[in-house]
């Protein structure tokens, strides 16, 4: 691990720098209960003991961007692999599972729906982070980054909760990806309503929407179903592991099928902007062949008053109509006579 990305310059003698763990809140749960809960200040290493001595008691130890050096401490009183610990430093990871003997590390995406008031060719309407988990015996890790899912609210819950807790460290991770299938839905439903309405005003006669509008949104659905679509393998993983309680079993299941409905109307979503976006540009070549023939009758008409023109201007001395009195109003009539005949038959033709 390279350790020069997180160097500071030395202070002044005499000044400390403060110890930015990234704890946000640890708490032992004994049968599913909140026995303790020191928070940033927990001494995680007795803490840990104490779970490990005493039947249906964990430890629930909830990260946010830490430090290099914080995660490393963290590893050595969990007992974590190195590989894992590495995984977690690089911030762009791809969503997986992996078990190290008892330990179990588990990579998701977490996403979320921005607000806007009118979608443009550069609106961002969806944001994601990553949210890493270790489970082992008598503990959970969970390391947030970014600023899209925060577990706060879900501890409390949960700590409010005892029975939702008496499974151990699987229940913790089993609300995890339980809340994060359900914002997946959310959010899909809200793409969804936003490809309606540009949908309608690509067939409108309104302002047209442009293609930019339409490659941006499809944009944004196709990072949404780069989190979306990988979590399917973990989630199946993990209904199907033995070593699982068959009742946890039963509930990751039920976020696997949750899941599958939110993966289904990713898809859906992404065909409807492929042949929106088709449409929009056959709309565009229609547009560019009308404009061509109309540009293509006007240079018709114009192309037969200037050979009449032509003609008359060379000044011939045996052209009678030079010394006709006539001559000059007939020609005149004659263009516009030729001129409006052309405009006739292209207007029928809807050319022009």
């Amino acid at each position: 691990m390279d350790v020069r990305r997180n160097w500071q310059p030395p202070l002044p003698a005499g000044r400390r720098r403060a110890d930015h763990t990234g704890i946000v809140g640890c708490d032992l749960f004994v049968d599913g209960a909140a026995a303790e809960s020191p928070g940033p200040a927990a001494d995680l290493a007795r803490l840990y003991e104490q779970a490990k001595a005493q039947e249906r008691t964990f430890v629930w130890l909830d990260l946010h961007e830490p430090t290099e050096a914080a995660l490393i401490r963290v590893a050595e009183v969990f007992g974590l692999h190195p590989l894992a610990v590495e995984d977690v430093l690089h911030r762009e990871q791809r969503v997986k599972i992996e078990r190290y003997d008892d330990v179990v590390f588990l990579v998701v995406r977490a996403a979320q729906y921005v607000e806007h008031e009118r979608f443009t060719a550069t609106s961002e309407i969806v944001s994601t982070g990553y949210v890493r988990l270790f489970a082992g015996p008598h503990f959970v890790i969970t390391v947030g980054q970014g600023a899209v899912m925060e577990l706060s609210s879900l501890r409390a819950d949960l700590s409010a909760d005892p029975m939702a807790l008496t499974q151990g460290p699987w229940a913790v991770v089993h609300a995890i990806l339980d809340r994060l299938v359900d914002s997946y839905v959310d959010i899909a439903a809200a793409i969804h309503t936003d490809v309606d309405l540009t949908e309608a005003a690509v067939f409108a006669a309104g302002p047209p929407v442009t293609v930019e509008q339409i490659y941006q949104l499809k944009r944004q659905v196709m990072r949404f179903k780069a989190a979306v679509l990988p979590l399917q393998r973990p989630l199946a993983a993990l209904a199907d592991r033995q070593f699982l309680p068959k009742e946890i079993r039963r509930y990751f299941a039920d976020v696997a099928d949750q899941h599958a409905t939110a993966a289904e109307q990713v898809l859906v979503l992404d065909d409807v902007l492929n042949a929106l976006l088709q449409a929009r540009l056959t709309q565009l070549t229609v547009d560019q062949n009308d404009d061509l023939r109309k540009i293509a009758s006007w240079a018709a008409i114009a192309a037969l008053v200037t050979a009449i023109a032509g003609v008359y201007g060379m000044n011939f001395v045996d052209m009678p109509e030079l010394d006709w009195p006539w001559g000059y109003p007939f020609a005149v009539a004659l263009m516009l006579g030729f001129a409006a005949g052309l405009y006739g038959v292209f207007k029928r033709r809807g050319w022009l």
